[in-house]
C-alpha cells in the first residue's frame, strides 16, 4: 500500500511516461483486471499526471514572481521599458551618445570630459602663503 502511494506521488511530480502509466495501473487494478480496463486507467493516470504537472509548474512560477517582486528585482520588461526611456532622453538631451548596449560598467576614458588644470592659481596661493611667513 505504502509503495503504491509512492508510485503515485511520483506519477503526480515526476515526469510519467504512458508506460510507467500502464505499469502503475496494473499494479493498482491487481491480476485478474481486464485490460481495456488498465488500459483506461493508465491513460487516466497519464492525463493526470500531465495535469497536476502542469498546475505544478505554474504555481511555482507564480510563487518565484511573486517572490521577485516582493523584494524588489525588476523584470526583464521594466528593464527594456527603462533602456528605451534612457535612450530617448539621451536623443532628446542633443548629442549626447548613447550608452552601449553591452552593458559595461561605468563609463570610457574617451566619455570623461578632460580636466583643466589651473597652475596659475596654486602656484599665486603658494606665493601668497610664503609672503605671509
Amino acid at each position: 500500500m505504502l509503495d503504491d502511494l509512492r508510485k503515485t506521488i511520483e506519477a503526480t511530480i515526476g515526469e510519467l511516461t504512458p508506460a510507467r502509466a500502464k505499469s502503475l495501473a496494473k499494479s493498482m487494478a491487481g491480476p485478474g483486471a481486464a485490460k481495456d480496463q488498465v488500459a483506461k486507467s493508465a491513460g487516466d493516470l497519464f492525463e493526470w499526471s500531465q495535469k497536476n504537472r502542469d498546475r505544478l509548474k505554474e504555481f511555482i512560477r507564480r510563487e518565484v514572481s511573486s517572490q521577485v517582486g516582493a523584494i524588489g528585482v525588476a523584470s526583464q520588461a521594466e528593464l527594456e521599458s527603462l533602456k528605451k526611456r534612457v535612450r530617448a532622453l539621451e536623443r532628446g538631451a542633443g548629442g549626447t551618445k548613447a550608452a552601449p548596449k553591452t552593458g559595461s560598467k561605468g563609463a570610457s576614458a574617451s566619455a570623461k570630459t578632460p580636466t583643466k588644470k589651473t597652475t596659475q592659481k596654486s602656484t599665486a596661493k603658494t606665493a601668497a602663503t610664503r609672503a605671509r611667513s
